[in-house]
Parts: structure tokens; C-alpha cells; sequence
């Protein structure tokens, strides 16, 4: 068996049955925001189901390769390999997640300046192609990588065994701290940065203030308005010339029984 440490779960844990089996609870329900999220979204802007596997994919590919590098990273030491996982987690969800919306900005910038249109994040032509889909699922993994190379070079700094001893050296149950760190955590802040990411790697719909038409500058509210008289007006000239013709009709019969007859005999 696998020397166990006083406290905290032993070398493997992480992979082993019970592990593997939160993880795939973990990965479930954490997914299952993205759904939410889908359904959150208003039914003019919603995306069809598609562009949303499109979109989520790229988060799934992601998070699967975060996922796998800190139970990686996790058994390397002798160290408690759950205290291990939580402390990469955690700078996953705060520095992780800033140097992720950066990379995503800067890729943004690139790929605009550069007129790839099928490497937009959230773009991918009309109907969809396949090939822009993996090409940002490929530049999308690329800013993984980056990230989860600059936690790497964090962790080098001393100092974060004394962190551990204070996240999980009180609780000592193994069972309770795999829970713990592998379910409850991760499913709390994970849901919280699958919103955030899919926010920023969707297509942006922008209804715009102002219309264009025939070169004249007009609010939605105007042209209502616009609209209204225009619709309105016909029938109200209709009604206004129908009842004009009835009250000229009426007055002309009533001055033709006053005029007196007059008869001529010869």
C-alpha cells in the first residue's frame, strides 16, 4: 500500500476509484452551468445548440488539461498530494484566470489585426465550419498552456508548504478532504469561471442605439413613433373624408328641401 501521512490523503488518492469517481461527478455538474447559462441567455441572442458546443467545447478541452496537469504536478512531491491539488487550484481560479483573460485578449487582438475571421473566438462562419472550431480549440489550449506554465514557475517559490499545513492539516479524514478538494471546491469555482469564460470567448451580440436609414441617423423610438403615424394616418384620412362626404351629403339634402318648388303654368 501506498505510505499514508499523518494527515491528508496518501500518494494516489487522487487517482484511485473514489477519486476518479468525484471527478467525474466534478466534471458533470460543473458542466452543467454551461447548460444553465445557454438557457439564461435571451431567446433573441440564445445560441443554437451547435454554437454552444462549439463554444463550450473549448472550456472542456481546457479545463481537461488543467484538471489532469495539477494531478500530475500533485503527486510529484511527497507532500499531501490533495494539499498540493487545492493550492494549484486555488492560483488557477485567481492569478490562472487573469493571465487567461489577458491571453485571451491579446489572441483577440492578433487574430483581428491580422483579418483571421474563422479564429475569432466565438466566430465561426455561416453555416459553421468545423475548421474554425479546432483552429481557436488550438489557440484556446495554447493560452492553457501558457497558464498553467506560469502557475508551475509560482509553485517554485518556497514558502507553500507552510500554506498547505494550514488549508487541510485539520481535517483527518482522507475521504473527507479527496471530497473536499476534488468536489466541493472545484465545483464552487469552476461554475464561477465557466460563466466568466464562456462571456469572453462568445460571440458578441450588440444591439445597437441608433439606425441608419437613408443616411439619416434615427432612435429605435422615433421610427416607432414614425411607424404609428404612418400606419395611422390613412385610416384616419379615410374616416375624416368618409365623414366629410357624409356631412356634405346631408347638408345639401337638407337645403334641397328648403329651396321652395316653384310650377309654370302656361
Amino acid at each position: 500500500a501506498a505510505p499514508r501521512p499523518a494527515h491528508g490523503c496518501g500518494s494516489g488518492a487522487l487517482l484511485g476509484r473514489f477519486g476518479v469517481l468525484l471527478q467525474a461527478l466534478l466534471a458533470l455538474c460543473a458542466f452543467s452551468t454551461l447548460m444553465l447559462k445557454r438557457f439564461k441567455e435571451p431567446k433573441a441572442e440564445r445560441r443554437p445548440w451547435r454554437i454552444w458546443f462549439y463554444d463550450t467545447s473549448k472550456q472542456a478541452i481546457g479545463a481537461l488539461f488543467i484538471h489532469f496537469a495539477n494531478v500530475f504536478l500533485s503527486d510529484l512531491t511527497k507532500e499531501d498530494p490533495c494539499s498540493l491539488y487545492l493550492i494549484n487550484f486555488i492560483l488557477d481560479a485567481t492569478l490562472g484566470m487573469l493571465l487567461i483573460w489577458l491571453g485571451v485578449k491579446v489572441v483577440s487582438w492578433i487574430v483581428q489585426h491580422k483579418k483571421y475571421t474563422y479564429l475569432v473566438f466565438g466566430e465561426y462562419g455561416d453555416p459553421p465550419q468545423a475548421a474554425a472550431w479546432i483552429g481557436q480549440c488550438i489557440l484556446y489550449l495554447l493560452i492553457m498552456v501558457f497558464e498553467k506554465t506560469v502557475i508551475s514557475l509560482v509553485l517554485l517559490i518556497p514558502g507553500w508548504t507552510k500554506l498547505q499545513q494550514i488549508l487541510l492539516g485539520y481535517i483527518p479524514n482522507p475521504q473527507l478532504e479527496l471530497v473536499l478538494v476534488v468536489f466541493v471546491v472545484p465545483f464552487i469555482v469552476n461554475a464561477i469561471m465557466f460563466w466568466v469564460v464562456d462571456s469572453l470567448i462568445m460571440r458578441k451580440y450588440k444591439q445597437k442605439d441608433t439606425l441608419d436609414i437613408n443616411g439619416s441617423t434615427e432612435t429605435p423610438r422615433a421610427r416607432s413613433i414614425e411607424e404609428s403615424q404612418v400606419l395611422l394616418s390613412p385610416d384616419m384620412d379615410f374616416d375624416q373624408s368618409e365623414s366629410d362626404q357624409d356631412t356634405s351629403g346631408l347638408w345639401a339634402t337638407n337645403q334641397k328641401m328648403k329651396q321652395p318648388s316653384y310650377q309654370v303654368v302656361i
